[in-house]
Order: C-alpha cells, then structure tokens, then sequence
C-alpha cells in the first residue's frame, strides 16, 4: 500500500496538472504561469526566490516567467525596502479577471475529477489529504532523532 499511496498521488498531480495546462491555453496563459498568478494572489508580496521554491523551479525559470507576465501586464516587481537587491511581486488589476476565470474552470476540473463521489466523500478527500499533508510537513522522526542528538552531543 505504501508504494501506491506515492504513485496515486503522484498520477493525480500529474492528470490535475494536465488538464490544469490544456484549460489555461484557452486563456493565453500556460498552467505554470497559472500557477504562479495563484500563488501571488495568496501571498502578494512574495520574493522571486521563494517563489521559486514554492513552485518547485529554478529560480532563473520563475524569473523568465515573472519577466513573460510582466509583459503582459498580469505582474508587477516592486522593491523590497528591507532588501534593495530583492524584488517584491504582485498581481496587477489586469490579473484579477483572468484569475476569477481560471478558477471556474478549476471548480469544473475538480467537478470532473470528483464525478461519482458524494459530497460526504469529497469531504472525506480532503480531510484524509489534509491530515497526509500534515503529516509530511512535520519533521521527519529520523531527523528529529539526529538533532536530539546533535544537541546532547554538541
């Protein structure tokens, strides 16, 4: 079981994201940069580095994709005033209505992948992802154990 619990989830992610890209097209957007409009609108004011790490990229590809949507008019950088080398990144007003589209098309997305289930199950999902997720957020026992050694022995 533990092996198909990695592959399940991995296969989901992936199918989710696929769709995710062939929707975005039809708004002139790919779904990376979907993605990243998402993010900045639940952290306006992030730096390109954590980003980055959030979407799981290099830094210089979410700088490419910050400069493409820039262009666009989608994203603006503004200085960060504790950090004159760092810039801070934001939606622009333009982004909104894209992004309330992009969402409903994401409700039919995820519609589509919980066709059949009840709403009971679809909550179910999402505590039971939820709770896996915290799981894996909480530090690992084996690295807990070496840095509670770390400490008796430092």
């Amino acid at each position: 079981m533990q092996n198909n619990i990695a592959f399940l989830t991995s296969d989901v992610s992936r199918l989710l994201r696929k769709r995710f890209d062939v929707v975005s097209r039809r708004f002139g957007v790919t779904g990376p940069q979907w993605r990243m409009l998402a993010v900045l609108r639940r952290t306006p004011g992030i730096n390109q580095g954590a980003l980055a790490q959030w979407l799981e990229v290099e830094a210089i590809t979410a700088g490419r994709m910050i400069d493409r949507l820039e262009k666009a008019s989608m994203v603006e950088r503004r200085a960060d005033p504790a950090d004159r080398r760092a810039w801070r990144l934001f939606l622009t007003d333009a982004a909104t209505p894209l992004l309330d589209e992009l969402f409903l098309c994401a409700t039919d997305v995820f519609e589509e992948a919980l066709q059949g289930f009840s709403p009971a199950e679809s909550e179910l999902l999402l505590a039971l992802l939820e709770r896996v997720r915290a799981n894996l957020l909480e530090e690992p026992p084996a690295e807990r154990a070496f840095a509670q050694g770390a400490v008796a022995h430092g």
